[in-house]
């Protein structure tokens, strides 16, 4: 990102390399810019009423289907309330034929918020059966503990951060270049080279539920702000909306977002996002869920020309998940189609990343994070000039500590390496970064 600018910049004597230079790996910029969207996992879940334990009552000859209450609880737990209301109403049609079978209508009713008819089906298991002492308890526990009404739950946050970034502009590792790989390298000049800067950061997140059924909704605002550097000062806003649902006994998780970036105070690119996420039910531990997800985005670049492109990305994720420590490993197939005549024409590649969590006290929290991402060009980056079909292979590897100053603050400490290897060496980078942030969280 920072680089694009950078090579707008370039000397009278470097102007032939203008369209070569442009060509950075924007959509990889952005992708940094983009905090990272943990707030999801983060919402309180919610609170469900003890599940009654199992009682022996004489049965009729018609039974309900046996997976309705429990599928009605699963939506419940998942807080798609809506579709736990669906369920309720097949079960009511079909009508309960004992006690048991009314108290699992009575359950899922005051889980749902509707007390009254709660009540009126705790009624109706006291008058018309002879409930025994366990299932009489279980009706008192309940009406002493009451059935809430659904309630919109919002959670947001804010951090505020300083850094030291050893290469803000994303200059070239190796000083020299070579036009058409013959005569005398050319020497880059020092703006082109690695730049080290102070910064500040400032970034706040919101996210509620949009209805009763666990569509979630989202905002986020990253500002960066380098002490010296400003030409390459950003602002980010995204914003976007979840929607989960279930077929048969498949997960499936859309998405869209809409996102914008600032680069020195202009606007240099818009993105539009879609993704669908889906769980297969697959025998596996509990603590192991495998996923693919598929997602189109499309980048317009506000200030550049022929960088334009829509990328498509299909990725297997397989996630472990422990109350002390989570994983994930994630392999994925990448193509970007370039809009337009875009140097070097379309790209294809693909990204592997590790991430890990772990609880190491009461208030301290490590994370270790390492991504790495491959693109291979379709045709020579700029004929006559670059005759290089481009290769770029970039490893970045994070590491967070993290302290609960209270419930809800805590101050983290993040280092950063970037490693970006090309076979074009104007294109080439290192850099790393350290941050030192206070970050406050609430919701309710």
């Amino acid at each position: 990102m920072r680089r694009m600018l950078r090579h707008a910049l370039l000397t009278p004597l470097l102007t032939p390399l203008l369209a070569v230079l442009l060509a950075s790996a924007g959509s990889a910029s952005a992708a940094a810019a983009l905090p990272l969207r943990t707030l999801v996992a983060e919402l309180p879940a919610t609170e469900l009423p003890p599940e009654p334990p199992t009682v022996v009552l004489p049965e009729t000859p018609h039974t309900m289907e046996p997976d309705l209450y429990l599928e009605a609880m699963q939506a419940i737990s998942e807080g798609r309330h809506s579709d736990a209301g669906s369920t309720l109403a097949r079960m009511i049609a079909q009508g309960p034929r004992n006690a048991g079978e009314w108290l699992d209508l009575a359950m899922l009713q005051c889980a749902l918020g509707h007390a009254s008819e709660a009540e009126e089906l705790f009624k109706s298991i006291e008058t018309r059966f002879d409930p025994p002492k366990g299932l009489r308890d279980i009706i008192e526990q309940q009406r002493a503990q009451g059935c809430d009404n659904w309630k919109r739950q919002h959670q947001w946050a804010m951090t505020m951060a300083r850094g030291y970034d050893q290469n803000v502009n994303q200059g070239a590792s190796n000083p020299l270049y070579q036009i058409g790989g013959a005569g005398e390298p050319l020497q880059l000049a020092p703006e082109y080279l690695p730049h080290a800067d102070r910064y500040a950061v400032l970034s706040a997140d919101y996210m509620a539920d949009l209805n009763q059924n666990g569509d979630l909704g989202y905002f986020q605002l990253h500002a960066r702000h380098n002490d010296r550097e400003s030409r390459y000062n950003t602002i980010s806003v995204f914003a976007g909306a979840d929607h989960p649902w279930r077929w048969q006994r498949w997960r499936l998780r859309a998405s869209g977002m809409l996102g914008a970036l600032t680069l020195g105070g202009q606007l240099y690119q818009s993105q539009t996002q879609v993704q669908l996420r889906v769980t297969p039910p697959l025998a596996l531990p509990e603590s192991l869920e495998l996923s693919v997800m598929s997602g189109l985005t499309h980048l317009n670049y506000r200030t550049l020309s022929n960088f334009d492109a829509n990328t498509s990305e299909l990725r297997a994720m397989l996630a472990y998940r422990h109350p002390q420590r989570q994983a994930q490993l994630s392999l994925g197939y990448l193509n970007d189609h370039a809009v337009a005549a875009r140097p070097g024409g379309n790209r294809s590649g693909y990204s592997a990343s590790l991430y890990g969590r772990s609880t190491l006290s009461d208030r301290l929290e490590a994370e270790l994070d390492w991504n790495a991402q491959h693109w291979e060009g379709q045709s020579a980056y700029s004929p006559g000039l670059i005759d290089t079909v481009r290769r770029q292979d970039t490893r970045t590897l994070r590491a967070t500590l993290s302290y609960a100053l209270t419930p809800s603050s805590a101050l983290m400490f993040e280092w950063r390496q970037v490693h970006n290897k090309e076979n074009i060496s104007i294109f080439q980078y290192d850099n790393h970064v350290f941050q030192l942030s206070w970050r406050w969280r609430d919701g309710k």
